[in-house]
């Protein structure tokens, strides 16, 4: 079994990354997500899962940080979620809107993937409720089914600058119901919320 691969990038592209490694070049699946985070550098460490379509023939993906494997094999044990299937939601969204979806039983955007179903959106929900671990905490207050990313965003952004959830919460509302601040611009929502702190 392969936990990880630590080498130089030999091909890249979003969907397909080739990490050559003592000689050996080992092809992996890989998101947009690790794409992101290993594109424009010379070399990196992938943690690796290996999933079987068949018994002689074993899919290799890659991800860029151990937690997106972790979530996506959450994601690949529930009935009627294969590996492709796993890899495109972590491509449509990030793990923290995975989470969150899942969390607040938000079917609606995760049907929104292309080749997730009513069904299988539902299976996931009941299966993963409450079984997001790391990505878990808080996500299911942050998250409505009426999501707004940038809102998100913005919220996420003031909570690492070290301002306590319920407190930049407010400030972002304040900032959007009483100043009329639109949610299309990140930047110009956190700078309204900072004054309003």
């Amino acid at each position: 079994m392969i936990s990880y691969i630590n080498g130089q990038i030999a091909e890249l592209n979003p969907a397909y990354a080739v990490i050559e490694s003592n000689g050996v070049g080992y092809g992996l699946l890989i998101s947009l997500t690790t794409y992101t985070a290993i594109q424009g550098k010379t070399s990196a460490k992938l943690f690796v899962e290996s999933v079987y379509v068949r018994d002689d023939n074993p899919r290799y993906y890659g991800f860029a940080d151990s937690e997106e494997r972790e979530l996506f094999r959450k994601l690949i044990s529930v009935s009627g979620v294969g590996g492709g299937s796993a890899l495109l939601m972590l491509s449509s969204l990030s793990a923290v809107e995975i989470a969150g979806a899942i969390n607040t039983a938000n079917v609606t955007m995760l049907k929104s993937i292309k080749g997730i179903g009513e069904k299988t959106a539902q299976r996931i929900v009941v299966d993963l409720k409450g079984k997001m671990g790391k990505h878990e905490g808080g996500i299911s207050q942050i998250l409505t089914t009426s999501y707004n990313k940038n809102k998100d965003e913005a919220l996420m952004a003031l909570m690492t600058l070290g301002f306590p959830k319920m407190t930049a919460e407010k400030a972002i509302e304040k900032a959007i119901k009483q100043q009329g601040v639109g949610t299309d611009n990140v930047e110009l929502l956190i700078k309204s919320a900072l004054k309003n702190m």
